[in-house]
């Protein structure tokens, strides 16, 4: 199987598919690490480079297919947003693939929000973030009603409502058997 994470961001597709892969013995891919691998170079970069939206998903969506066309199988990956569906929407059809949308409350993903620098490397700054909170609750809204138009294809839901990783990992581990079984009759 190869199960696609997708997501907005912050919501815990790396945490999350990290983990997951770890327990089914999956190998794990995070899109954003692999653009950064490709590229040799930062996501700040990456988005300095190609500073049209609809050009860099279209390259995540390329990524995307490359590495499922190549490694077929058993495997986890973090989908970072991709906010064109038509880049994504056929390896949905895919049978070996179970794609699953990990969502939770505008607070919660908050509560996780992250930065990182121009060198991709990740901090918290809870001061700032506290101070600016009503913008990132606004721009975390708004990310989550354009995600169910572009993730609509996307069957599988998952609301993580603040759970342990532990437990949305035991939960999806349910779900993705569910859904094995039923793709298998």
């Amino acid at each position: 199987m190869i199960i696609m994470l997708f997501g907005i961001s912050n919501v815990g597709k790396t945490v999350t598919g990290g983990k997951l892969a770890e327990r089914l013995k999956y190998s794990f891919f995070d899109l954003d690490e692999e653009i950064k691998r490709k590229f040799q170079i930062t996501l700040e970069k990456f988005m300095q480079d190609y500073p049209y939206s609809y050009e860099r998903h279209k390259i995540k969506g390329k990524i995307l297919k490359d590495l499922v066309n190549k490694y077929k199988d058993n495997m986890v990956i973090a989908v970072s947003p991709i906010y064109y569906a038509r880049n994504f929407n056929s390896l949905l059809d895919l049978e070996q693939v179970i794609a699953i949308e990990l969502q939770d409350s505008e607070e919660h993903i908050f509560e996780r929000m992250v930065f990182s620098d121009e060198n991709d490397n990740i901090y918290k700054d809870d001061a700032y973030k506290e101070a600016h909170k009503d913008y990132y609750i606004r721009d975390i809204h708004e990310d989550i009603v354009y995600a169910k138009r572009v993730f609509k294809k996307v069957d599988n839901k998952y609301f993580i409502d603040n759970r342990s990783v532990d437990q949305v990992v035991d939960e999806l581990i349910v779900v993705i058997h569910n859904i094995t079984v039923n793709k298998c009759g």
